[in-house]
């Protein structure tokens, strides 16, 4: 029996503040659109409407660059005041050339300028604001969830989900910061193929895979629709959260 697994972005999603509860707003988006959770949905967030409700702003007004992040500053280009944000999200900075800042970040992530972005984050009382990753995805994303079975009675998945470079591709793709109720890495060790060999080193980021499929219709500009729900297909695996795709540093080839 074949698969099948449908996106659907939600219209609808107004600009999120803090302290917004998103669960109430995801639900009357899925009236609006006419839609419905059910026991196969994975409801995909973007991480800066996440962010956006926890606060996780920063005022760059009142940042204050250290030696080191105007060293960065000059050396990349970029402002100083995000630099300096960027290294106190950081726990390594791996590459600095001009036009790029890539590090580690404190849950594990090897990404451009610790996700801070300025990019569909408004002003504030004609204040600049950057916006910064939630401090636990995966706990925001299981809050989620729970607030989704709780005003509709399914137990869905959640993906908290943001857009990475990858070394040796252009381009931008979605994978998942956060999640709950899916398996986020299937370990397919042991298994066979079609022709009986055991597969030695397979494992499957199913949760990268549905963040990237939901990347497609929700857009990386001004589409307005941070919420997709993922429909038709989850794996018989336990379930793992995002932490499970964080390569250990004592394996990462790369560093």
């Amino acid at each position: 029996m074949g698969r099948r697994l449908c996106f659907e972005a939600l219209a609808g999603i107004p600009e999120i503040r803090p302290g917004d509860a998103l669960a109430p707003l995801i639900v009357a988006a899925l009236a609006e659109n006419r839609s419905e959770l059910g026991s196969d949905s994975i409801v995909v967030v973007a991480q800066k409407i996440v962010s956006k409700s926890e606060g996780r702003f920063a005022w760059l007004d009142e940042v204050v660059p250290s030696v080191k992040a105007q060293e960065l500053a000059r050396i990349t280009g970029k402002d100083a005041r995000l630099v300096e944000l960027t290294l106190s999200e950081s726990t390594r900075v791996l590459r600095a050339v001009p036009g790029v800042l890539i590090v580690r970040h404190r849950l594990g992530y090897v990404m451009a300028n610790a996700g801070i972005d300025l990019s569909n984050v408004p002003e504030e009382a004609g204040r600049e604001r950057a916006l910064l990753l939630p401090l636990d995805p995966d706990a925001s994303a299981a809050g989620l969830r729970e607030a989704l079975y709780l005003a509709t009675g399914q137990q869905v998945g959640v993906i908290v989900s943001d857009s990475f470079g990858r070394p040796w591709r252009n381009g931008v793709v979605n994978v998942a910061l956060g999640s709950a109720g899916i398996p986020a890495l299937i370990d397919r060790r042991g298994d066979t193929d079609r022709h009986g060999r055991r597969l030695q080193i397979t494992q499957t980021a199913f949760a990268d895979a549905v963040a990237a499929g939901a990347a497609v219709v929700m857009g990386e500009g001004d589409e307005g629709m941070p919420v997709v729900i993922a429909s038709g297909f989850i794996p018989a695996a336990p379930e793992t959260d995002c932490r499970a795709l964080v390569r250990p540093i004592d394996t990462d080839l790369f560093q």
